[in-house]
């Protein structure tokens, strides 16, 4: 597979953004997961945006500081292929990079916490009669 040498990497892009989705998760911020690498904020952010390429022995470290495995970074990455054959849709590689914004994993973890089926009917409701006007 040919890369654009200008471009960042496919895989420094999913394995930052992985990064970035489970420093969110766990309410840290850049800055605080440079200080747990002893990193500037700025480093951290070029990991996360794939422009930078994390080390092996860096990823160690982030994967230690965010309490999750290595495999971890890797998880969904494979050109959307799964190993048995079967192809994830365009709706599912669309679900999974929503879920990967900040607004994908705030909504992930506030929607479930809803206890009325009711309102949680309803905010669905709203969501896509205001996904209808655009």
């Amino acid at each position: 597979m040919a890369f654009d040498d200008k471009a960042p990497n496919p895989v420094d892009l999913h394995v930052g953004g992985r990064v970035r989705m489970r420093r969110k998760f766990l309410g840290l911020s850049q800055e605080g997961l440079g200080d747990h690498l002893d990193l500037t904020f700025q480093q951290v952010q070029k990991y996360e945006r794939g422009s930078n390429r994390i080390s092996a022995s860096k990823l160690y470290q982030i994967s230690s500081a965010l309490k999750v495995p290595i495999a971890y970074f890797f998880e969904g990455y494979g050109d959307g292929q799964a190993p048995d054959g079967f192809s994830e849709s365009a709706s599912e590689q669309f679900v999974r990079g929503f879920l990967m914004t900040t607004e994908g994993i705030e909504l992930a973890e506030a929607f479930p916490r809803i206890r009325s089926a009711k309102h949680r009917r309803k905010i669905l409701d709203l969501v896509r009669a205001l996904s209808e006007e655009d």
